[in-house]
């Protein structure tokens, strides 16, 4: 809800945009030009609707006109009230109403449409753009800056807009005629209507202003309490642990002290704007009814005409707070579509294909010549790195955490490009695939499991939507996870998420085992596959995962030396360098590399 002057709701700071103009330009030439007729639409009924509803008090006023002089005369012995007369004064007015209700029907249904159109393509835009942005950008930001800008700042720019284009067409049209009806009837009562503005326009400005330090006060703290709840919530085993209730509680109490302090003196302070308003507002009545009794007993102007003027002054002052308001939310949505264009401008992955590489004969046979590759470009990762793997092979990578295990497979799957040097699958450099092909030549199970909303088998799918029950079925048993799942209540049917309680770790480690045995890839990619299960289910799917490596390249990534055991070659990481063994003992007497 706006405050009583518009703008944010009790005068809370307002995010503005790095630059307005270009950004509102941007958004009207890439967007909005679309949408000119309806646009125009929107203009000419608001406009309409407006006409029809500030015409409104001027009609009621002759009704009121006719009425005194109906009783007037009556007392003075003529006919009276004229009620044909009235009604008919009145029904017009009806039909102002009931047109002025349609017209704001139409331009409302109108925008509407145009705003949720436009949310609808910005929100395909943003899904496109985030499956062609560089796994570098993603780096740099955390999942709640990307998804703040696909929800709260794409709902702030519908919202606002809709809003604000009918309002801002309304309340300049409403300022314009109202002060034309205004000076219609009388230009003295007028300029003392006039008069009392700035001077509430002046005390709201100071009361606001000093309100405004409270609020961004209010805000910080705010920000302190809920990150110290949630951290609390979070870790409160650790918490009752170490007896830290007392201590928590009295960080808590103070940053809750001051919270309430700041909070309490801004909003007592953004309380007084209405009261002050309906004071300055009351003295401005008391005015024009004076000077329009003054009036009237000189005869300058009918009892209907001042009943119409103080309609069209207390009507008066609604569209300057409505453009305060508007004011605001055009500053929240410019910078809301400032942060979308800025997320739709980002660098896009290079498409480096050359042609159409057949994938269906590819055997896995993988080179590495002189790869050089750092996240930042002046702090290497990997140096000169050569390495030749044939099809079938089992290769496996181990070495400290940090040492650029996982980093060596995000290259191979073009996550990130080298800084030099080259991969090569089957004699072709792997920037000359097109992504998409390269990536389906492999499979990929990582330390970090993820589920998706749906079934157990939509989960098991995700890689092969086609495939049939019997296909996920054998999988699943593959994988050792089929017991499991036929003692859900629903078995493959079940409904799974990442939060799902009845669900360990090991069980969301073995589901997504599955899911990689059943795409079949050419080539695997195991990071920590096993570190989730425990000793006896890891023998189990290491025998699982042996026949499933049988004919095909297997990258492996482990700390456990039984895991890398029968490993053709064993490629051991430190130091931005890699040692090559071609056994475990090799690396457990090499304790240097390690180091």
């Amino acid at each position: 809800m706006p405050g009583p002057m518009g703008g944010p709701r009790r005068g809370q700071s307002v995010e503005k945009a790095k630059d307005f103009k270009k950004t509102t330009a941007k958004l009207i030439r890439n967007y909005l030009s679309k949408y000119k007729i309806a646009l125009v639409v929107v203009m000419i009924f608001a406009i309409g609707s407006t006409i029809f509803t500030i015409i409104g008090p001027k009609i009621l006023g002759n009704a009121t006109t006719e009425i005194f002089n109906g009783i007037i005369s009556k007392i003075s012995g003529g006919s009276g009230v004229d009620f044909g007369k009235v009604g008919t004064i009145l029904l017009t007015l009806l039909g102002l109403y009931l047109l002025s209700a349609i017209f704001s029907f139409v331009q409302g249904f109108t925008m509407t449409g145009v705003s949720q159109k436009l949310t609808y393509k910005l929100r395909n835009d943003i899904a496109v753009k985030i499956n062609k942005l560089p796994m570098k950008y993603f780096d740099t930001k955390t999942h709640g800056e990307v998804l703040s800008i696909i929800t709260n700042d794409i709902d702030t720019l519908s919202m606002n807009l809709n809003q604000s284009v009918t309002q801002i067409i309304t309340s300049i049209c409403t300022i314009i005629g109202i002060l034309i009806m205004m000076l219609s009837i009388s230009w003295k009562m007028t300029l003392i209507s006039l008069i009392i503005l700035p001077i509430a326009g002046i005390l709201v400005k100071f009361i606001v202003s000093k309100s405004q330090k409270y609020f961004r006060a209010q805000q910080d703290y705010l920000g302190h309490v809920n990150g110290q709840v949630e951290e609390v919530y979070g870790g409160l085993n650790i918490v009752k642990v170490f007896n830290a209730e007392d201590k928590v509680n009295k960080e808590f109490e103070k940053a809750n002290d001051t919270l309430y302090h700041s909070g309490w003196k801004s909003q007592f302070l953004s309380g007084l704007i209405h009261p002050v308003m309906n004071f300055i507002g009351n003295i401005g009545y008391v005015g024009v009814a004076v000077a329009g009794g003054y009036l009237a007993i000189n005869g300058t102007i009918t009892v209907g005409n001042i009943q119409s003027f103080i309609q069209y002054n207390r009507q008066f002052v609604q569209p300057i707070n409505q453009i305060a308001q508007i004011s605001s939310m055009l500053q929240s949505m410019a910078a809301a579509a400032e942060r979308i264009f800025e997320f739709l401008e980002q660098e896009e992955e290079l498409d480096t294909a050359k042609g159409k590489i057949d994938t269906s004969k590819i055997e896995g046979n993988i080179e590495f010549n002189d790869v050089k590759f750092g996240y930042d470009e002046n702090k290497t990762i990997i140096n000169d790195f050569n390495c030749k793997v044939k099809s079938g092979q089992k290769i496996a990578i181990v070495g400290p955490t940090g040492a650029g295990k996982t980093t060596m497979v995000k290259l191979l799957m073009r996550f990130y490009d080298v800084n030099s040097g080259e991969i090569l699958v089957d004699g072709h450099n792997i920037k000359d695939f097109e992504r998409g092909d390269l990536r389906k030549l492999f499979g990929m199970v990582l330390q970090d499991t993820w589920l998706f909303g749906g079934t157990v088998k939509d989960n098991i799918k995700y890689g092969k939507e086609n495939a049939t029950d019997d296909e996920v079925i054998r999988a699943a048993k593959a994988a050792h996870v089929h017991h499991f799942i036929k003692t859900l209540p629903n078995g493959y049917n079940s409904l799974l998420n990442e939060e799902s309680s009845n669900v360990s770790a090991g069980q969301k480690q073995l589901l997504t085992i599955a899911r990689v045995i059943l795409t079949d890839p050419k080539i695997l990619i195991l990071d920590e596959a096993t570190s989730s299960i425990d000793t006896r289910t890891e023998i189990q799917i290491q025998d699982a995962m042996d026949n499933l490596m049988k004919g095909r390249t297997s990258f492996i990534i482990a700390h456990r030396l039984s895991t890398i055991k029968n490993a053709d070659l064993i490629l051991v990481m430190n130091h931005r360098r890699y040692c090559r063994a071609r056994n475990t003992r090799r690396i457990i007497t090499k304790r240097w590399i390690l180091q």
